[in-house]
């Protein structure tokens, strides 16, 4: 395949953005190379600026569960675009899809959209800190929360050493609140509490790890958190960014019916446009303004067209009982015909999967946290990602993400996948 239109394209936004993207991953760093610029997409494809046709495995990052270009979407987001675009005042669209989505989702009794994943855990966070008057939060390493100042925060040396800033621009006062935890470990989270009695407002994870590949929680896991938070006070937030509304209708509650005290979500709810949202009962959301004290507020939150979108693909998912057994069923087979051309050629690897997320990782261990994922050979998903990208397959340029997959996705389109992995894995 040729990217000599891409190419250009990345030189001059190079001129007038950092990097020549709006968001670094979007920069091949991972992997080298030039990024791909999309022209348009339908369904599962992408066109690029070359005119190459992409099966795509990241679907903007999650959101495009049903396709791109979904019909009801997008006829929702012209009818409404006809209407006014934004008016800065309560419409009766923003109750209609608050409505579905608390009936969608167990445990959560009102919804507050914003326009974004970030904004949804920075708002969760504040509300939890407010709610239960303590500062400190756990989080995961490994588990992205947006870029946040509380969540860019990496280990210091020991199980119970305060973080240190991930990024310039992060204060060391901020850092000090944000105590790191090891994924599917609960005697570390536990050891965690025990050395900050009373102080931790909240655990913050996301119950299936999507960014460092696809990382489910081990058996009890979940379980043992839900334990820990009503033993000690703290409210426990589930990140469901990704995994609301694309693993079940009620999202990773749903699935493993363990109760979150708050819960995130972007992504699918917003149809493709920018939405999030952060959702809990009674007794926490009416801690917020304005009935409550603590602030939060943005202009174009509940935007029409964001709601329009939103509404539309809820209702979509709502109204269909097979979707997400669809879904199940086509990253099952995916995965298997995956595992079966990766023996076949001697390369080693492991996979994970759960619902319609999937990640293939080389290295021979299990991968079931941060550290474990980090042990992957890049070179060789370099080589991966290249070699499927010339075959007309489109993933995640970087080791560390989850793909997704969209119910657009034929057999057949799986079947050319399975076939390109197997051609490209004999170049290893």
């Amino acid at each position: 395949m040729r990217y000599q239109r891409s190419s250009q394209l990345f030189a001059e936004a190079e001129k007038v953005i950092p990097g020549g993207v709006n968001s670094p991953v979007r920069a091949f760093k991972a992997v080298g190379g030039t990024p791909i610029f999309v022209e348009r997409a339908k369904g599962a494809y992408l066109y690029d600026a070359d005119g190459n046709r992409l099966i795509d495995y990241i679907n903007s990052w999650g959101p495009m569960i049903l396709g791109h270009a979904f019909e009801p979407v997008v006829q929702a987001v012209i009818e409404k675009a006809k209407l006014g675009t934004s008016f800065g005042m309560p419409t009766e669209l923003e109750t209609q899809i608050a409505a579905l989505a608390v009936q969608m989702v167990p445990n959560v009794d009102k919804i507050r959209f914003v326009n974004s994943g970030t904004e949804a855990c920075m708002s969760a966070v504040r509300l939890a800190r407010g709610y239960t008057k303590r500062d400190k939060i756990i989080k995961f390493a490994g588990c992205y929360h947006g870029h946040s100042d509380s969540f860019l925060i990496q280990a210091g040396s020991g199980a119970v050493t305060f973080g240190s800033p991930n990024s310039p621009g992060v204060t060391a006062g901020t850092a000090k609140d944000t105590l790191l935890a090891t994924y599917n470990d609960l005697t570390n989270v536990e050891t965690l509490i025990k050395a900050n009695p009373n102080e931790i407002a909240a655990i913050i994870l996301e119950p299936v790890a999507g960014n460092m590949g696809c990382i489910p929680p081990q058996k009890d896991f979940l379980e043992g958190l839900r334990t820990l938070c009503t033993a000690h006070g703290i409210l426990l937030i589930f990140d469901e960014v990704m995994t609301g509304f694309r693993l079940a209708k009620g999202g990773v509650q749903e699935l493993f019916g363990i109760q979150a005290d708050l819960v995130c979500f972007g992504k699918v709810i917003g149809g493709g446009l920018p939405v999030g949202a952060f959702a809990a009962r009674n007794e926490i959301m009416d801690y917020l303004a304005p009935l409550g004290p603590v602030y939060q507020a943005g202009t174009l939150s509940g935007n029409p067209l964001a709601m329009a979108a939103g509404l539309a693909m809820l209702q979509t998912l709502n109204n269909d009982a097979a979707i997400f057994d669809r879904l199940a069923q086509k990253t099952a087979y995916l995965r298997a015909g995956i595992e079966k051309v990766l023996t076949a050629n001697q390369v080693v690897f492991t996979t994970n999967s759960i619902g319609s997320m999937i990640s293939v990782h080389f290295d021979a261990n299990p991968v079931v946290d941060f550290q474990s994922a980090a042990k992957g050979d890049n070179a060789t998903f370099k080589k991966f990602f290249h070699g499927l990208l010339q075959e007309g397959v489109y993933i995640a340029p970087s080791a560390y993400e989850t793909w997704f997959i969209t119910d657009a996705l034929t057999y057949e389109d799986l079947d050319f996948t399975i076939a390109a992995v197997d051609k490209v894995s004999k170049t290893f």
